[in-house]
């Protein structure tokens, strides 16, 4: 049911004054995001910027080969997009749905607009940007350095802060596509972390038993890239009015449930 969700439930899109978020709801569109489902292609113009809710996206890179890897993730924390307001209208990754979900998407054209008042929307985004690309510089160097026991861990933890629960629903075939790796070496790493009691894993669900316990195991990449996001957007103040609640989302024409 849409009155279930709310603009508010993305981090950025709450942390907005009632003014400039008053001036954006108008434009807002509600949007189910799609198992697998490809928002960005490389190259593509760019048409709008999603702000997800409940979903998470992963923004691949491609190889001629075909092979790919995660260069970073998108949940609820965040916005897809970024090359609309950083002078650029095309990206040379892909953006797909790892978790299906819900968000809102705003057209490149009120985006821009707005970005051009250099208002609080501005410095949002240039903030969460910055935490993004520490993301994908880290993500390239765990991928360079770290065991895949490690990267599966700094992944799992990444994605559960942007979940409200301990319950992933993942393929060996999608996290090995993800993590650029093979997946017989998934397979190994996901059965260790099940031995040592940290993970259950059955039939494409991952339910996280021991948080801390994938701490330990996680090499520092994932402090790292949480100490960024916190330290950028900690002396952020989200609303305390009823205004994102008031919102009734607009839908889009093919929106299925």
């Amino acid at each position: 049911m849409l009155s279930l969700h709310s603009p508010s439930q993305n981090h950025l899109l709450a942390a907005l004054p009632a003014a400039e978020f008053e001036r954006l709801a108008p434009h807002l569109e509600f949007v189910p995001m799609l198992l697998g489902e490809t928002l960005y292609e490389p190259g593509g113009q760019l048409q709008h910027v999603y702000f997800p809710t409940s979903a998470i996206v992963s923004l691949l890179y491609i190889m001629e080969s075909g092979v790919s890897a995660e260069i970073a993730g998108v949940g609820n924390e965040g916005v897809l997009g970024i090359s609309l307001f950083m002078g650029g209208d095309t990206t040379p990754s892909s953006a797909v749905v790892q978790t299906a979900g819900h968000g809102y998407r705003l057209r490149a054209r009120v985006l821009k607009d707005e970005f051009k008042r250099a208002g609080p929307l501005q410095r949002l985004l240039l903030r969460y940007t910055q935490a993004l690309v520490t993301q994908m510089f880290q993500t390239a160097a765990c991928n360079r350095h770290h065991t895949i026991e490690q990267q599966l861990c700094r992944w799992l933890l990444l994605t559960l802060d942007r979940l409200p629960s301990n319950e992933l629903v993942m393929t060996q075939e999608l996290c090995a596509s993800l993590l650029g790796v093979r997946r017989e070496g998934i397979t190994e790493a996901a059965g260790n972390l099940q031995r040592a009691g940290l993970i259950s894993y059955r039939r494409g669900h991952i339910s996280v038993l021991d948080r801390a316990g994938l701490e330990k195991g996680a090499c520092e990449c994932y402090a790292v890239v949480r100490k960024e996001l916190v330290r950028l957007m900690s002396d952020v103040k989200h609303r305390h009015d009823n205004s994102a609640a008031a919102v009734t989302p607009r839908p889009t024409e093919n929106q299925r449930f």
